[in-house]
Order: structure tokens, then sequence, then C-alpha cells
């Protein structure tokens, strides 16, 4: 097979450039890694053909720098552009830059970016193809229409129109908590994706968040991969996503599926984009939003689809045709994805830093882990805490459950708080094991954790704490003197909890 191309830039960073560069070798393909002055000693750079330094730390220096990630295509002598997703993959501006430079955007064509990749534009656009939207604004929210919101009733969303990932979202309960939200929702939104544009919309309390997967070719092929369940979130951040979408009745599924390709017929369109959905209680949908670009939980869907979109998104831009086996896909089994960041879940999600010390992931039949660290790796503090993606996938969906037990029961990493515990107590509890949670699973079961057994998990803490100050190398915290174990020892959640403390 000739490669679609010969050298591409990819302008990213972490476990989305890693995979990336991966389906470019697989291809034939030499990947150029781009690299801020932190990374400089990262895996995604060892893992390229080549790589080009682009600036320092700060990201609006470095990985939003439009001229530095340009000027580091030039010095390659790349012929495409993958931006992954996050940073600069949803930028209109970005990819005619690209255009204009001589090279190929890895991605949708920019007048569907800026007709379907900005929220804003997004709902008017949905709503012009008949899909319903939230009720919202569908105007950038500004000081003047404030007296608008009202009409909506709260509690109502602040949200970036530029974002993804969780960023520029706020939840506001009260009118007089708006103009608060506004400008530190603005701030988040300029800081992540270089774009303080916001709208507003009403919350639907108790609803479920379900996307559909859209690869295009530039012919006209339009494959619809599934539907993937996303409703275990924080902060309105994905934490948890599987495919396809347990409990959906058919006619749902269906009707979701016809929606989102209403959509994306509504513009121009080729490469991969996510439909975003709300389904309240009664299993109604709403258009949410639509992401013009790779998802985070991409993985899920090539599992139970048998497609590699990362590879059809570079084979699509050079021009081929999507095939029959592609166009026509069904859905194997069933799989599910855990984000592994570097979040204390203990203190609500709080991001943490610092070096890792153990890491060992997963592996065996039926397991993925696309990661972005490794041992001995200082985290940066300028970036997503995301760590890895670990992904099961079995025959049905217990089968997948009792996979990801085993998954996060063989993982181990020390040094620095991560969401592995919380991932571990997750599968244990009826309401995702019986695959009927709505997006209030984490506020609503979580809170601020299940209790750390009499201090245990803070002992250990404080040993660390305590031995790098001293330089003695701590002991986990022992059993209790009458010689049982301490409580909660038993519990796998806590477990991993301790180790991430003290180091398994």
């Amino acid at each position: 097979m000739t490669p679609p191309f010969r050298r591409i830039l990819v302008a990213n960073r972490g476990e989305i450039a890693i995979r990336i560069i991966r389906a470019c070798r697989e291809l034939g393909i030499e990947a150029v890694a781009v690299y801020s002055d932190v990374d400089r000693d990262a895996p995604h750079v060892r893992a390229a053909d080549r790589a080009e330094r682009i600036g320092p730390a700060v990201a609006a220096a470095s990985y939003l720098s439009i001229d530095a990630l340009l000027d580091a295509a030039r010095r390659s002598d790349a012929e495409a552009v993958h931006p992954g997703y996050g940073f600069l993959s949803e930028s209109a501006t970005f990819a005619r830059a690209v255009k204009a430079a001589g090279l190929v955007f890895v991605g949708p064509p920019p007048e569907t970016m800026q007709g379907l990749g900005d929220k804003l534009a997004a709902r008017r656009t949905a709503a012009e193809a008949g899909v319903a939207v939230t009720p919202g604004l569908m105007v950038a929210v500004d000081s003047a229409r404030l007296a608008e919101l009202g009409d909506l009733g709260y509690p109502l969303l602040v949200k970036a129109a530029a974002g993804g990932g969780g960023r520029g979202v706020r939840r506001v309960d009260d009118p007089a908590d708006m103009p608060e939200a506004l400008e530190s929702a603005g701030r988040e939104a300029t800081a992540a994706f270089g774009d303080g544009t916001l709208y507003v919309e009403r919350l639907i309390v108790g609803a479920r968040h379900v996307e559909v997967q859209l690869l295009g070719d530039r012919h006209g092929g339009l494959a619809v991969l599934g539907e993937r369940e996303c409703s275990v979130q924080r902060r309105h951040q994905k934490l948890v996503e599987e495919a396809p979408a347990p409990g959906l009745a058919s006619e749902t599924r269906e009707r979701m599926a016809a929606d989102a390709r209403r959509i994306a017929e509504a513009v121009p369109f080729h490469s991969a984009a996510t439909v975003e959905f709300l389904l309240d209680r009664n299993q109604h949908h709403w258009f949410l939003e639509m992401n013009t670009r790779l998802q985070v939980e991409h993985g899920v869907t090539e599992l139970v689809a048998g497609v590699d979109l990362v590879a059809w998104q570079l084979r699509v831009a050079a021009g081929e045709r999507l095939p029959a086996e592609v166009l026509e896909a069904g859905r194997r089994g069933h799989a599910i994805q855990v984000r592994l960041y570097a979040e204390d879940p203990w203190e609500d999600f709080r991001p943490r830093t610092g070096r890792i010390g153990a890491w060992r992931m997963p592996d065996g039949p039926g397991v993925r882990v696309d990661a972005g660290v490794e041992a001995d790796l200082d985290l940066p503090t300028e970036y997503d805490p995301l760590l890895a993606k670990l992904m099961v996938h079995a025959t049905d969906r217990p089968a997948a459950v009792a996979r990801l037990r085993r998954a996060l029961d063989e993982t181990r990493i020390g040094g620095l708080s991560t969401t592995l515990g919380f991932h571990r107590w997750l599968v244990d509890q009826p309401a995702f094991i019986a695959g009927k949670y709505d997006t209030g699973l984490v506020p609503d079961l979580w809170a601020e954790g299940p209790s750390l057994f009499d201090g245990e998990v803070q002992m250990a803490a404080t040993a660390v704490a305590g031995a790098r100050a001293t330089g003695v190398t701590p002991r986990p915290p022992a059993a209790h003197s009458n010689g049982v174990a301490a409580p909660g020892r038993d519990r796998p959640w806590a477990r991993l909890a301790r180790e991430e403390a003290v180091g398994p």
C-alpha cells in the first residue's frame, strides 16, 4: 500500500501524539513530533521519527502558536498536519493557515469547522437542519444579554464556544452568580483555546450524555459508527466512556444516528467528527454540540466497530474513499474506557503534579492502554493532567465490566494521586454494573469519596511527606496492634489509593 503522505507534523503532545505516531508508522508515514521546553524528554518526542522545538512551556507560546507550528512544519518538510484533539484541533483559523502554507490539514475543511466546530455555530446549524437543540442562547452571551437568561430557567450552564474537555464550563444556580461565572469561564476558555467566547444553555438535570461517531470522505461517503455513553463525568468532563450505550432503545439509537447524519450533511464534511446529544429519562434527545475532530474516547468505537479512525483520518485527508467495510461497519461486543488523570478524587478531583514513581499498566486479552507518560517522569503543570486511557473489550457488557475490574486491579501507579482508586470503586457500584446511570452519578454517589478507612491513606501521605524532608524511606501503615488488618484494607479502591501514596 502506498503511504497517503511521506511525512506529517503531529501538532500535539502526550498520549494522542503517540497514538497518531503509531498510526503513521503502520501506514509508512514519517511522523514529526513537536515539543515545548518542558516536553523535551517526553515519550511522544522519542516515539517520533524526528522532533521540532516550538517554544516555552506556556501553551500560548508553543502548542497554541500557529506561527510556531507552521515554522516546525516548514523546517521538517512535512506535507500535512494532524492536530489531535484539544489545543488547535477545532480552530478554523489554524486549518486555514495550514492550507495557506500549502499543507494538508488532517480534519474537516475550515468552513466545516467554522459551521460546526464552534459550539454556537453548531447549535444554529443543527436547528436549521431540523434537529432539536438544548434550550439556550443562539448567540454569544454578554452583559447586554443577561436579562434574557431568566426566561431559560435555572440552573444554567455557561459554556465556551470554542471549548471541549469541560474547559470554560460553569454551572449557575442563581442569577447573582452569573457575572462571576462568565468572568471565570471566559478566562479559562481564553487560556485553553485562545478564544473566550461564551454562550448559555439550560442544564438538563438527570440527563445522559450520548454521542455518535461519524467518519466521512471527500467523495460524499459518510459512515455512522455507532454511539458512546459518556455520562460518568466530573465538572462536565468525561471520566468513563463505553460503546454501545447501555439500555438504549433501538428506535432512539436510530433517531440519534439519523440526526447526526443530517447535521453532517448540512455542511461540507470529511474526516472524523462526533455529534453529542443529551437524553432525558424518556430518551428524548437534544443536540448538544459537534466536535469536528478526533475524540479522547475514539478508542472504544475502534474496538467495537473494527475501524482505525486515525488511519482513516490520514487516508481520507489524502483523498481516499471509505470502503464498504467502513461505511457498513457493524458492532461487535462491548468496550469501556476509563481515563487515568493525575487528580485527587478525594479532593474534588483537584489536579496534581509531581514525579511518577511506579508505573505498571495492565495487559492480557481485550485490554488496550493509550499512555503518554512513564515511570520517573515529572508531570508539567501547564497542560491537561490526562496520563493514560485504559480500555477493555469483551463479548458483552457484563464481561467488559469484569475485564475492566481485573485490569484496574493489575494497574499500579506510584508517586502521585490519580483517578485509579475512583475507577476501581466505580466498577463495584450497582448503578454502573446495571448500566443505569446518568450525569448525576459522580456528584450524587461520590461527593468527596468514601471514607478512607480511619485515615490510612492520609497517614501514608504524611509518611511520604516526612520522608521527603528527612530522607527516611517510609513504610506502609501497619495493621492494628491486635493483628487485624486496618479497616478497608480489603477494599480494592482503598488499596490502590494507599499504593499511590506510598508506592507499591
